[in-house]
């Protein structure tokens, strides 16, 4: 069927390469965001801080620090999917992907599943964030004016 607009084709390496590159956006980003609240506090960076669910939490600075490091990762990963993925209807999809892998990772690091509930909050507004406001900034680009007329315009 020729001719149709933003036709889908179905490319499995496109879509693998794009949830590796959302990866590293989301712990290059995370990282990025963790050290500067370690710069804040003066403390040792761990890898904790990223795959320890025990550590998010409401009861100590570094907790809530931590907690708002994973926030602002949601808004960077939003422009992460505005710059890579380009397409409203999959910043869901991707957004739930990474935070899948997370969930695995988080799983195979300490050995135990997730059971913290702040670790389950953050996680969930994260997902909110991140897919909401990517979806936004991908659906202003993909609403913007196509220009019609290319050609200089004449003085008449």
């Amino acid at each position: 069927m020729a001719g149709q607009f933003r036709s889908y084709v179905w490319d499995p390496l496109l879509i693998l390469s794009q949830i590796v590159l959302m990866q590293n956006v989301y712990y290059g980003s995370l990282g990025l965001w963790l050290a500067l609240v370690d710069g804040l506090l003066r403390s040792s960076p761990s890898l904790d801080q990223m795959f320890d669910a025990e550590i998010l939490g409401f009861s100590t600075p570094s907790g809530r620090l931590s907690m708002m490091s994973f926030i602002l990762n949601a808004l960077t990963c939003a422009l992460g999917l505005l710059y890579f993925i380009r397409r409203g209807k999959q910043c869901l999809d991707f957004t739930v992907t990474v935070h899948f892998f997370h969930l695995l990772g988080c799983w195979l690091y300490s050995s135990r599943f997730p059971s913290a509930l702040t670790w389950w909050l953050v996680q969930a507004v994260c997902i909110a964030l991140m897919a909401v406001i990517g979806e936004y900034l991908c659906m202003r680009t993909e609403l913007k004016e196509i220009p019609l007329n290319s050609a200089p315009k004449s003085n008449v």
